[in-house]
């Protein structure tokens, strides 16, 4: 099948099956664009949905983005996951604002100079919101084309990566390439899916050597499987009698970067001791909490919860700003928190209503 062929077929199929609906279809500026395959980096759509209204309509435009609190940003995107691509996206978003007139630039160069943008993402931004004509290679393309291909092993190897891009470039065309772009995503997350292409409804079944070979699901080749290490950490959940609750901020790069947290404890070390050191406070500790684990893409993280109260009088010991802050429960939504750390604040706080009410 020839490159005019492959078009021909997918922008068919895209006419009559296509997604047209999704919301940063609806007036695809740079901007909005941008932001929705930030967001879908490693993320469903359908989970990003309902992210990406809240957040466009939070910040409009890209000097919004720039001129906001980044923890405000980091709360809204709160659940997301890979809160690294909030951190990019708000620093990039300062560097269009500082040295681009708050406009993305139309250099794809330019725009692959971004934090948190590759290649593939910046193809997309271009391709998808001005209909300029550059490849791109998301997971579901890759998926897509080395079945097509037959392209052995895994498309994280750099020869294997190197053929799929070569592949991109030959079938991207040069009309309707916003169009095309968004097939070829759309026929890979919901034709020819990882677990189970449904090949009767491709349009590029016909020229696809791994289904003429019955063989769609050898590709693309699996990632080498290694077993996830474990990290243990343990949480101390600082309260006061008067219900405030100490958080402290992490720090900008690593897990959870830029996100507040609770202080966290070395295993080895004695909490009581640790919390009289490190935060001076004189503290008691209460009964233990059950561990949980909470999994990221390269290890588990369990985490042990130790709640604690300290004494009211040495709690202006720990200086409330930029790393640390004694906050109440009508503060948690305008701070930025990972899920693990949310759900523990909760609960925490519907220990202590449920312990008021019992000796009211």
């Amino acid at each position: 099948m020839n490159a005019d062929e492959f078009g021909q077929r997918v922008l068919e199929w895209f006419d009559a099956h296509g997604r047209k609906h999704l919301p940063w279809q609806q007036n695809p500026t740079l901007y909005r664009v941008w932001v929705s395959e930030i967001m879908l980096q490693q993320t469903q759509v359908v989970t990003v949905v309902p992210y990406y209204r809240r957040f466009v309509e939070r910040f409009p435009s890209i000097r919004t983005l720039a001129e906001a609190d980044l923890d405000e940003v980091l709360s809204l995107w709160a659940g997301l996951g890979y809160y690294a691509r909030a951190r990019n996206l708000h620093r990039a978003a300062g560097i269009l604002r500082d040295r681009h007139g708050g406009e993305m630039p139309l250099d794809i160069a330019l725009v692959q100079a971004l934090p948190g943008v590759g290649r593939s993402t910046a193809g997309a931004i271009l391709a998808l919101s001005t209909g300029q004509r550059q490849p791109v290679l998301d997971g579901n393309i890759k998926r897509l084309l080395s079945r097509f291909a037959a392209v052995p092993g895994w498309p994280g190897q750099a020869s294997v990566l190197a053929r799929l891009w070569t592949l991109a470039e030959c079938y991207t065309p040069t009309e309707r390439v916003a169009d095309y772009t968004q097939a070829m995503m759309d026929l890979g997350a919901l034709v020819c899916a990882p677990r189970r292409p449904d090949c009767r409804l491709c349009p590029l079944a016909m020229g696809c050597v791994a289904h003429a070979q019955n063989r769609e699901m050898d590709f693309p080749g699996a990632k080498p499987r290694r077993d996830l290490p474990v990290r243990a950490t343990r949480m101390v959940m600082v309260r006061l009698a008067t219900r405030e609750i100490l958080l402290e901020r992490r720090p900008p790069v690593g897990v959870w970067g830029g996100l507040w947290s609770f202080p966290e404890c070395p295993l080895e070390a004695d909490v009581v001791d640790w919390c009289q050191e490190r935060l001076g406070l004189r503290v008691a500790i209460q009964p233990l909490w059950k561990s949980l684990r909470h999994t990221f893409s390269h290890f588990h993280l369990d985490i042990t919860p130790v709640p604690v109260i300290a004494e009211a009088e040495c709690a202006k010991a720990v200086l409330e700003g930029e790393r640390f802050v004694w906050y109440k429960s009508d503060d948690v939504q305008r701070l930025g928190m990972a899920v693990p750390v949310r759900l523990l604040l909760t609960a925490l706080t519907d220990d202590l209503l449920n312990y008021e009410d019992r000796n009211e």
